[in-house]
């Protein structure tokens, strides 16, 4: 399959610029092999049974944009793709000629050193602690699509009521419509839940820029798996259960740390994984997940959990039903598809 084939239409007054008043007020389009329900997020746990295990990502979003002046007087923007130590991170720069190694950066309070290009990122030396650093002189990296500047609101809202894994540069929006009340609904059902830690790097918004998908090399991103979820897979194995994915982030590590025969293994690691079309999923049994761009790598991922058409027709209904779309959008609850054919499917009734 090529890029061309997830393209769609989107009316853009359907992205939204802000999250909805309360978490759990979002919608929830429920997409099975042969239907489509909408529902509210709230009657989420109306559709998980007793022993299903939720995996969510617990990282943190951390104040990853930074902006400042080159010693010589010219304006910096700087985007942390990656803490590296305590002193030292990769980032992202926007400038009017590209720095030296050697060159000064200035914030508001204090600065970084350019220490070398790494490809399309430079490597710093922050005079102080950097996760200090951005607490006290960054701002939240809000999303390209979201055309406006950061609010005092975003600072809770931006973040899943479980983050504490600091080291994001994007939410895991998956997890964003949940709050106490619908995770304490869950436990009321007997749902288990266990937690990875996958840090989303800014690579995430990139495009892809090749048709022949075959050619597009994933940005590597940071995971961890707990000896505790790997053990609760397991369990939830053992008795039959459903291991639901929250977030295409919990999807790709699970799938990242998954044997052939589909045991996941503790530990951390990086992954580049690029789900398309035809892989094989070895864990995952169904996954919640919000509407995403078109031609993106996380709509194919989608489209390779669920089948392409059946995606295909969840997002026409969503927008014909005006849906809000990506990261402060609504969500969709997916039911993987088993088709040898990615492209297999029944018809669909809503």
């Amino acid at each position: 399959m090529r890029r061309s084939d997830f393209d769609f239409a989107l009316p853009p007054e359907l992205i939204a610029q802000h999250p909805g008043a309360h978490r759990a007020d979002s919608r929830l389009l429920h997409v099975t092999r042969d239907s489509l329900a909408d529902l509210r997020f709230r009657d989420l746990p109306a559709l998980v049974a007793a022993g299903d295990l939720l995996v969510f990502n617990d990282t943190r979003v951390i104040r990853a944009r930074l902006r400042g002046t080159k010693d010589s007087g010219g304006r910096i923007e700087a985007l942390v793709e990656r803490v590296l130590g305590a002193h030292e991170a990769l980032v992202q720069l926007r400038a009017s000629k590209p720095p030296r190694p050697g060159t000064r950066l200035l914030w508001r309070s204090s600065g970084a050193t350019v220490l070398a290009r790494e490809g399309g990122f430079w490597r710093l030396r922050f005079d102080d602690d950097v996760h200090a650093c951005l607490q006290r002189e960054g701002a939240l990296p809000l999303p390209p699509y979201i055309e406006r500047a950061p609010e005092i609101a975003d600072e809770e809202r931006y973040q899943t009521v479980y983050a504490r894994e600091p080291g994001s540069v994007a939410a895991p929006t998956a997890g964003l419509h949940f709050d106490e009340t619908v995770l304490q609904q869950l436990r009321e059902r007997g749902a288990r839940e266990a937690f990875v830690t996958l840090h989303v790097g800014a690579g995430t918004f990139q495009p892809v820029r090749v048709d022949d998908l075959s050619q597009h090399r994933m940005h590597a991103e940071r995971f961890r798996v707990p000896e505790a979820t790997a053990h609760a897979i397991d369990e939830a194995r053992a008795r039959g259960a459903r291991i639901v994915a929250i977030g295409t982030t919990s999807l790709r590590t699970l799938e990242s740390a998954a044997d052939a025969q589909g045991r996941v293994a503790p530990g951390s690691g990086e992954t580049r994984l690029f789900v398309t079309p035809g892989y094989r999923f070895r864990v995952v049994d169904r996954l919640l997940t919000n509407f995403h761009l078109p031609r993106s790598t996380l709509l194919m991922l989608v489209s390779a959990f669920a089948g392409v058409d059946r995606v295909r027709a969840a997002y026409a209904h969503a927008i014909a039903q005006r849906y809000r779309f990506f990261s402060y959008g609504d969500a969709m609850l997916l039911e993987r598809c088993d088709d040898r054919n990615p492209r297999a499917m029944m018809p669909l009734r809503r």
